[in-house]
């Protein structure tokens, strides 16, 4: 373990951005993530966890230790007639650890596939695509308190999980280092095929009985149709929330706007596409110098050469601000902003 001091912090963010960190770690084991979280202590650092750096936008400099989570290994803590209950790093590759659960014969995270990112990053903003939230397989996350390196247990109900949305991000951002993930995965396939995407993909492949591959398989074709690759295109992924409203509002915003998609929740808000109000917005394809949005996908910002946090960030108002002028709806950004833009 090596403490790198004013690191350049592109390579560990995915929309590339320029900036440096105070002093930066890559952890293998409990071990050296207490010896960091002392470290830091000793020095009067805050601690910034890092994953794969997907779902960030770094704003400037930080003036901190940056965490990252290398740890490594997935343990099986009970296994029934039916079930099985996995504890996963918070280093690993999410996407390659779905892979691997696919072919353990292990199902339920077939639609989150290709997700980019850590699994001790997935908890934070409680992952989903395609009908799926992490929140339904999760059983428990286990951490550090960054504060005193106690190590704590939060089981499902005390994660407070929201759409895209969670209490890492919120009372305990940045107070803890997620050092693995406990989930329950299904040892009996059973696919969940009703998000439209999905269902028009296996009606137009004549899959009448799509197995959990096969719906890995669409997702990640899918997914590689509609997003771009940040190695390409410097990018965070979906940059927006889709917003949830409720249901009169919503039927207030179809009647001026027909075509507007909406997805009905299980509690009784209304999802709406971000993407489609973005675009109908004139913002798909625009590009001012070397930030834009992607040409194929209105919820993606994309930094095309040498772009900077703050600059990302004005972009990202400017397009809020569109949005709330033609539709009266607020958007929210998903990523984590580090780093002052000022």
């Amino acid at each position: 373990m090596k403490f790198y001091p004013n690191e350049a912090l592109r390579p560990y963010n995915t929309l590339a951005l320029q900036a440096c960190a105070e002093a930066f770690v890559t952890v293998s084991n409990d071990a050296e993530l207490l010896s960091a979280l002392q470290w830091a202590r000793q020095r009067h650092l805050p601690v910034v966890p890092l994953g794969q750096g997907s779902n960030v936008v770094v704003a400037g400099d930080l003036n901190a230790l940056v965490l990252r989570q290398g740890t490594r290994g997935i343990q099986i803590i009970d296994k029934g007639a039916s079930s099985v209950a996995l504890r996963v790093a918070a280093g690993e590759n999410w996407h390659e650890f779905v892979q691997w659960s696919l072919q353990q014969g292990y199902y339920g995270l077939e639609n989150l596939a290709l997700i980019p990112g850590t699994v001790g990053a997935a908890p934070i903003q409680n992952i989903g695509a395609y009908g799926v939230e992490l929140q339904s397989v999760l059983l428990q996350v286990q951490a550090r308190k960054i504060a005193d390196d106690e190590q704590v247990v939060l089981h499902n109900a005390a994660c407070a999980f929201g759409y895209r949305d969670s209490i890492f991000k919120r009372d305990l951002k940045d107070k803890l280092v997620i050092t693995a993930v406990d989930l329950q995965l299904s040892l009996c396939p059973a696919v969940k095929i009703g998000y439209p995407d999905l269902a028009q993909y296996f009606d137009q492949h004549h899959l009448d009985k799509p197995t959990p591959h096969a719906v890995f398989d669409a997702v990640v074709s899918i997914r590689r149709s509609k997003l771009p690759e940040p190695s390409a295109d410097p990018n965070a992924g979906s940059f927006f929330k889709n917003p949830l409203v409720p249901p009169e509002e919503a039927k207030k915003l179809v009647e001026k706007y027909p075509d507007l998609p909406c997805y009905l929740q299980l509690d009784g808000q209304v999802k709406l596409a971000a993407a489609w109000m973005i675009e109908l917005c004139g913002w798909k394809g625009y590009r001012h110098h070397d930030v834009g949005i992607h040409a194929e996908h209105a919820l993606v910002l994309v930094n095309y050469g040498n772009s900077s946090g703050a600059q990302v960030l004005s972009l990202a108002s400017d397009i809020a601000g569109s949005v709330y002028e033609n539709f009266g709806i607020r958007l929210e950004i998903e990523p984590r902003v580090y780093g002052s833009s000022a």
